[in-house]
């Protein structure tokens, strides 16, 4: 893990001179990651960002050939395993997606790195990304933020995904607002029903925002 955070450190020096947002997207699997990603394709048209995405699994090309599908410049990495990605691995995927612009003939202003779904160890390794995102949906149920909290305490934002389903599932809103606000005052919670668009204007505009900060204090 030590020799590790070399890389996440040359990661974030490369990424901080070309004035590129990288966000680290930890969640359970089926939480809705990858959908989050498919809808933010569409909505940061509006906002004038691109992205591209490293997609993380331990095994199958799946998640990035259903981005590559909506035209969002994805690579897969496949742990073969491996419960988390790693810095060493995501600097040559970023490497990768340099070649990906030359090809394509225009720059990324954010890469989201798709990590593994899971909610423990992915929190534990730094990817040389300027922040994490938690991910968490109505049906794995209102306790997560407590029963994992190095997440939850280290997130930037934390996401709300499946609220349509709130009508179907028992979900206690308010004791998962509170425990998240135990764990991290600050951290905006932004709920998502990704079927109907609610709460996706408040992501995209959440991202910029951090991108035109990355890009001030870039100088």
């Amino acid at each position: 893990m030590a020799e590790d955070e070399k890389y996440a450190q040359s990661i974030r020096d490369t990424l901080r001179a070309k004035k590129i947002l990288a966000v680290n997207i930890i969640g359970s699997p089926g939480s809705g990651k990858t959908t989050l990603l498919e809808q933010t394709a569409q909505a940061a048209k509006k906002t004038g960002f691109s992205f591209a995405v490293i997609e993380g699994d331990l095994e199958t090309s799946r998640d990035a050939e259903r981005l590559a599908a909506v035209g969002i410049e994805a690579l897969q990495i496949n742990t073969k395993g491996w419960c988390h990605l790693e810095a060493h691995v995501v600097e040559k995927a970023i490497a990768a997606l340099e070649n990906a612009e030359h090809r394509i003939g225009r720059a990324f202003d954010v890469i989201f790195i798709e990590n593994i779904g899971n909610l423990v160890c992915p929190a534990e390794f730094d990817l040389g990304e300027d922040f994490k995102i938690a991910v968490s949906s109505v049906p794995e149920g209102a306790d997560k933020p407590l029963k994992y909290p190095m997440l939850f305490v280290q997130a930037e934002a934390v996401l709300l995904t499946k609220t349509d389903l709130l009508p179907y599932v028992r979900f206690d809103m308010e004791l998962f607002h509170r425990d998240v606000r135990s764990l991290n005052p600050k951290c905006p919670i932004i709920e998502l029903d990704l079927i109907s668009g609610v709460g996706l204007d408040e992501w995209v505009s959440f991202i910029s925002s951090k991108l035109e900060g990355k890009r001030r204090n870039a100088g």
